[in-house]
């Protein structure tokens, strides 16, 4: 018996040792977001914004804002995701699919660490939404 508790363990340290690595590149990542974000926010969403004479150019100028913005919300969404990732490696969650209860292989969580679903229910989610838009 002690034998087998060793190797569990050792599966463990060694598991926790690769989400680890993953937890890191998630907080860098996390840190460079906020660091993008914080430049945004000081500097105002668009320095130097004034009234254009010509239309074309305050159209442009309007475009490039809305596309800020747009990139802005996807981050804040992916900044969520990454805490949220962070959370299920502290609470030792991590690489566990939230809809069948099986192990995330690592090569996806490697691939795509804020993941939830294991490859196999994440097929069949996409699966269902092209039914639901068909």
């Amino acid at each position: 018996m002690v034998g087998k508790d060793r190797k569990e363990k050792k599966g463990r340290d060694s598991k926790e040792g690769k989400y680890d690595e993953i937890k890191k590149e998630l907080e860098g990542q996390k840190a460079s977001l906020l660091a993008e974000s914080g430049e945004i926010i000081s500097g105002g969403l668009s320095p130097g914004m004034e009234n254009f004479p010509d239309m074309t150019d305050q159209a442009s100028a309007e475009a490039d804002q809305n596309f800020t913005l747009r990139l802005r919300e996807r981050e804040q969404k992916l900044l969520k995701k990454i805490d949220e990732a962070l959370d299920r490696i502290n609470n030792g969650t991590f690489g566990i699919c939230e809809s069948c209860g099986g192990e995330i292989s690592f090569k996806r969580l490697e691939a795509r660490p804020v993941t939830t679903l294991c490859i196999e229910c994440k097929t069949r989610q996409e699966a269902d939404e092209k039914i639901r838009e068909a």
